[in-house]
């Protein structure tokens, strides 16, 4: 698991030279229904991908789009190089931007994606982000520009879309930066406790586990394959309605699509390795479970839940403790927690942190370039593009 400037996993390959490449759009060629066809190529490029992005591979976007297009609108823009697929991006139109009737278009995501960068097959950066604005430029439509949300800010895509943007002389922004936290640190799961966590703070960790342990049989539970998937789906499911989201209702299990698309791509996940997942178990019945995407030399936190009955105990400090001794034995090399920016357990337990920012960028002809440069001098925090603030 070691600066505080997360690093973003890469698979180094040298940037291709500019070569005859297609940019194919879902309505003219594909639609989410087509693209079952095309997993196993999918698949491939998830594990080629110079970034990874767990959110777009095919396991989890494509119960996506089923859950929440299921009339197959959203155009899944594929980035073909010499007939292999080297991109991909779900784009959609947009006719409001943050509260405002701005028509654009966006990278596509739901509530339950949090990396919205593209899939591109590493060496193929530049020529994919040549390929998506010229797109771009020609199925504007009504749109005023192109916004892609949830990007890293650092890494080869963004300095390839930076490279892209200055010689296109095209103006782009970063519209805003946040930070969320991410494990990435040199130390072991040991060392970093004892270096995040006071004296006092693991005394009390300890105490806490004595306590519950005085209730029953205490254990850690962890796996990395599909075996009894289902099961484990449906008690994450129950053990997260059961406190304040049940309450408020907006727990999984209560709106069909958001259960529908974590059953889904939690199996799918685990049956491509790229599944992770740990509970604290109290007599048997887990008090504390966690899941997360698998994308060697990372990782991404998905979703977590505890039996708030359990509070006193702490239980899910005790079980993000374990993990950390877990991602050890997997050997990753960092973990993106996936968290919000303000999260106050992630924020204390995990001290690195990775910038993710909102990008928009110009699109089309003169006309409509001259009225983006207006409109992003009035959206606030606009920042150049390459600029870090």
């Amino acid at each position: 698991m070691a600066s505080t400037a997360a690093p973003v996993a890469t698979r180094a390959k040298p940037l291709a030279a500019p070569t005859a490449s297609v940019l194919r759009c879902a309505m003219e060629s594909a639609t989410w229904r087509d693209l079952v066809d095309d997993v196993a190529a999918w698949d491939r490029l998830a594990t080629e991908a110079v970034e990874p992005n767990p959110f777009l591979e095919s396991w989890y976007l494509l119960p996506s789009l089923q859950a929440y297009d299921p009339q197959g609108h959203i155009r899944i823009l594929r980035f073909d190089h010499g007939g292999k697929l080297a991109g991909i991006l779900p784009v959609a139109s947009q006719r409001r931007y943050y509260g405002k009737p701005i028509p654009h278009l966006s990278g596509w995501q739901h509530d339950n994606i949090f990396l919205g960068a593209p899939l591109v097959e590493a060496g193929r950066e530049i020529e994919f982000w040549k390929a998506l604005l010229g797109w771009s430029d020609r199925n504007a439509g009504m749109a005023l520009f192109l916004h892609l949300s949830q990007m890293s800010l650092d890494g080869p895509l963004m300095s390839a879309l930076e490279t892209v943007l200055a010689t296109q002389a095209r103006e782009g922004a970063l519209v805003r930066r946040e930070e969320r936290a991410i494990l990435s640190s040199g130390m072991n799961a040991a060392e970093y406790r004892a270096a995040v966590f006071s004296s006092n703070k693991r005394k009390d960790l300890r105490r806490r586990s004595n306590r519950l342990a005085e209730l029953g049989e205490v254990r850690f539970e962890w796996q990395d394959d599909a075996s009894d998937i289902e099961r484990w789906c449906a008690q994450f499911l129950t053990l997260e309605a059961s406190g304040w989201k049940g309450e408020a209702g907006s727990a999984m299990v209560q709106d069909q699509a958001k259960r529908a698309v974590f059953t889904q791509s939690l199996t799918g996940a685990a049956e491509r390795d790229r599944l992770l997942r740990l509970a604290l178990l109290l007599n048997g019945e887990p008090v504390a479970m966690l899941s997360t995407f698998v994308t060697p030399p990372g990782a991404f936190g998905y979703k977590t839940a505890f039996d708030e009955d359990y509070s006193r105990f702490a239980p899910g400090i005790l079980l993000e403790q374990e993990f950390m001794a877990v991602l050890d034995q997997q050997r990753f090399d960092w973990c993106d927690s996936c968290a919000a920016t303000d999260h106050p357990v992630m924020n204390d337990i995990w001290r690195e942190r990775r910038a993710i920012g909102k990008i928009s960028i110009a699109i089309g002809g003169k006309l409509r370039r001259q009225l983006f440069k207006q409109l992003i001098r009035h959206e606030r925090g606009q920042t150049a593009l390459g600029v870090r603030q």
